[in-house]
């Protein structure tokens, strides 16, 4: 699938960004476990790319899901952290006109990054089970529980919360509302404690535990209206699973790359690791599958801006891309031999946070679920 000439020019532009100002910083940051830089955030804002699928009226560029996952792939070639933390707020067509004339400038620039408490210690993938409480007292919701899986929580400018506002067993997902909570960047919201989870990749920033414990909210903040949090989340689940398939690729693509390059400078037996039949063959088929799994993703982009449901199609490209970027960065690893075992390449880097792809937005299992339901008719 051709892509035109404007998206031709954005690909490049972000390729250049990727290649030129990411790629040093991850490298020199990531074996450390640093957090990203505001220097480089604040470029990110200079480029437009926090506000690539907000509107013009807002101030973003108004594009569609395939310019953001073409970003995206380029973005996690380099850092899958930096590919995601442009991501824009769940559930942003939910929002009324006052939230959108309050957030989505601030977003558009960079101003407001996001973060999402949803997950909790027992519930991961069935949302209808989460337990964190928010209790109605006059003009605000008092919050009270436990989060897990917070990724930026300290760095945002915002966090969205899902807690249970219908205390009816039988309410499940209709009971629970979706929260907007202003906090200062640097800082935990007030009437939150936590502490960052131990990760064994996605550095860049932190994923945290959290405790609710009194913590208000303006219950002017409530997204899309009380008891709808579920319903809020689920719409966007198409753009973020190919959001989430753009980043595996962009994983696969880096390792594949650097695979490439070390096969002609490693010398062994007197040749070219490139030389030998197995690493040819082990290349073209990583090749195969990347440009396999980016024109499904382009297909399902198309989908999504020709404003079709996909949601079988958009798990199915989660599920290819992060199941081929897996297998893809273990073979590039596998090329550099002992050398893709240190910290000193790359390619250890896309491994392990391939690994995580297959977790988040609905596992490789959920995925697997959501396209055999469509298949059987349930």
């Amino acid at each position: 699938m051709s892509l035109t000439e404007e998206q031709l020019m954005i690909q490049q532009m972000a390729r250049d960004f990727s290649v030129n100002e990411v790629l040093p910083i991850a490298n020199r940051l990531d074996p450390l476990k640093e957090d990203m830089p505001q220097e480089l955030l604040q470029r990110m804002a200079d480029l437009g790319l926090f506000g690539l699928r907000i509107k013009e009226e807002y101030g973003g560029l108004g594009l569609g899901c395939l310019e953001y996952c073409l970003v995206t792939e380029e973005l996690c070639r380099a850092w899958m952290s930096v590919g995601s933390i442009i991501r824009p707020m769940i559930g942003m067509d939910a929002m009324n006109d006052a939230q959108k004339k309050k957030y989505m400038p601030l977003m558009a620039s960079g101003k407001a990054l996001g973060s999402f408490a949803f997950s909790e210690p027992n519930v991961g993938s069935d949302l209808s089970g989460i337990a964190c409480r928010a209790r109605r007292e006059g003009d605000e919701w008092v919050v009270t529980g436990n989060k897990y899986w917070c990724t930026n929580a300290d760095g945002s400018d915002y966090m969205m919360l899902l807690a249970r506002t219908d205390s009816n067993p039988n309410a499940r997902h209709r009971g629970i509302t979706a929260f907007i909570i202003d906090k200062k960047r640097g800082e935990l919201p007030q009437g939150v404690t936590g502490n960052p989870i131990p990760k064994i990749g996605y550095f860049g920033w932190k994923t945290w535990e959290l405790s609710f414990d009194g913590c208000r909210i303006p219950h002017e903040n409530i997204l899309g209206g009380e008891g709808r949090g579920f319903y809020v989340t689920s719409q966007g689940l198409e753009v973020a699973r190919a959001h989430t398939a753009a980043r595996a690729i962009g994983l696969a693509r880096g390792a594949l790359e650097d695979a490439i390059r070390y096969s002609k400078e490693r010398v062994q037996f007197g040749k070219q690791i490139g030389e030998f039949q197995n690493t040819r063959f082990k290349l073209a088929k990583m090749a195969t599958e990347v440009e396999a799994a980016r024109q499904l993703l382009y297909s399902v982009c198309r989908m999504i801006d020709g404003g079709e449901r996909c949601d079988k199609e958009a798990a199915m490209t989660k599920l290819h891309a992060t199941e081929m970027s897996e297998q893809v960065t273990s073979d590039a690893l596998q090329i550099f031999g002992g050398a893709g075992y240190t910290t000193l390449n790359a390619v250890e880097r896309y491994w392990r946070d391939a690994r995580l792809t297959k977790i988040f937005e609905g596992t490789s299992e959920i995925q697997m679920r959501i396209i055999s339901d469509h298949l059987l008719g349930k």
